[in-house]
């Protein structure tokens, strides 16, 4: 069993947006010699978050982020948290710090759809993501 894992940056520029990063993720995956495991993205950011979701139509991350920020806003009366940033802490829970996708024969099982996603809640900002990938 072969282990690799590599960082890469991330700048954001919106307070809250969701960049596709589904073609760094392959970029490591195709450099590295593991043709069948797991390949996890992981966040180790607090106020930001990790999902698969549709990368075709744009309006599916329009929507996302419109609906998130309906249910959560900014300046929700009650927060104690004295950063100002405790609905993008809310966000990056219910998102979610990391996601995995198999990989067989070199290449992730996403859907034909499917996108990898690095999600701001209180950006802009520079960002890490961390890629592991594991297997044979």
């Amino acid at each position: 069993m072969a282990v690799i894992q590599d960082t890469f940056s991330i700048r954001t520029t919106r307070r809250n947006e969701m960049v596709d990063i589904t073609d760094q993720v392959h970029d490591l995956v195709s450099s590295s010699s593991i043709h069948n495991g797991i390949v996890t993205v992981y966040c180790p950011h607090t106020t930001a978050g990790i999902t698969i979701n549709e990368n075709a139509d744009p309006d599916v991350v329009h929507d996302i982020l419109l609906t998130l920020n309906a249910l959560i806003p900014q300046d929700r009366p009650g927060y104690r948290h004295n950063e100002g940033n405790s609905d993008a802490h809310v966000k990056s829970s219910l998102v979610g710090a990391g996601e995995q996708v198999l990989l067989e024969n070199g290449r992730m099982q996403l859907g034909t759809w499917q996108g990898i996603y690095f999600c701001e809640f209180d950006g802009p900002r520079t960002r890490k993501v961390m890629v592991q990938i594991l297997g044979e």
